[in-house]
């Protein structure tokens, strides 16, 4: 039987992990510890990192670990680089559950930046009031750019204050909606929304939002990650570990 370390933090790792849990198939929920309180989920669940290629290395060959399913954020390059290389150190088959990357359709007001650095190069100019949809983990880098009123939502209440000289602050898990997204825009006069590229369908209501609102988007290109095993939907990890997609009934007698 498979022995999956799953590495967690999206709704499809969260998917993924309910579908082993009714298979049956061992399997362990890793997450890096970015979030304070996660979801509860059906699989055994570990919290913080590993110490880099080599600590995970260990783990995998420690715990027997026959699976590796790197479900992390698409922007979570470093954790995916060195899941990989400790995957192939290990002889563990390794896959990337991961999310589509947004392409910009009628309607729509991007301009396309290559990382963080040049989103906040990209500020420079007259204050606005900017939707900053980045979580908090790069909300430092903006206050480069002061003269700007950021809408921040957090999962978490932050144990410090963002050090944005003006800010509102928003703490709601989501998913959201186009509806929510469209009166929260327009309750703070939002006129640009800087995001990344995350991609998929859950987390694209602000993205449909702007484009109703008419509002410009300021998006963040994701960090280029090497050539690797890529499954669009856990059912199909599920494929992949030669498993059906759905669990089997049992049959009356």
């Amino acid at each position: 039987m498979p022995n999956v370390l799953l590495l967690g933090g999206t709704t499809e790792a969260n998917a993924l992990a309910r579908r082993l849990a009714a298979l049956g198939i061992a399997a362990t929920l890793s997450y890096a510890g970015r979030t304070e309180n996660p979801r509860a989920q059906p699989v055994p669940v570990r919290v913080g990192g590993f110490g880099g290629v080599a600590g995970l290395t260990d783990y995998l060959r420690h715990h027997r670990v026959t699976h590796l399913v790197d479900a992390t954020h698409p922007f979570a390059a470093t954790m995916s680089g060195h899941a990989m290389e400790a995957a192939r150190l290990a002889g563990v088959p390794h896959v990337a559950l991961t999310r589509r990357a947004w392409q910009p359709i009628a309607g729509d007001r991007w301009t396309r930046v290559a990382d963080i650095d040049s989103a906040v190069a990209a500020l420079a100019g007259p204050a606005r009031r900017i939707m900053l949809a980045l979580g908090r983990t790069h909300v430092a880098a903006f206050g480069a750019q002061p003269q700007h009123h950021y809408l921040l939502r957090f999962v978490d209440v932050p144990d410090q204050p963002p050090c944005l000289a003006h800010h509102t602050l928003i703490v709601d898990r989501g998913p959201f909606n186009v509806t929510g997204d469209s009166a929260l825009m327009q309750a703070h006069a939002i006129d640009l929304v800087v995001c990344k590229n995350a991609g998929g369908s859950g987390a694209d209501a602000k993205l449909n939002a702007a484009r109703n609102l008419g509002l410009p988007v300021l998006m963040i290109d994701r960090p280029a990650v090497p050539r690797r095993t890529e499954c669009y939907r856990p059912e199909d990890v599920l494929v992949w570990l030669g498993h059906d997609a759905e669990p089997k009934a049992e049959r009356g007698v």
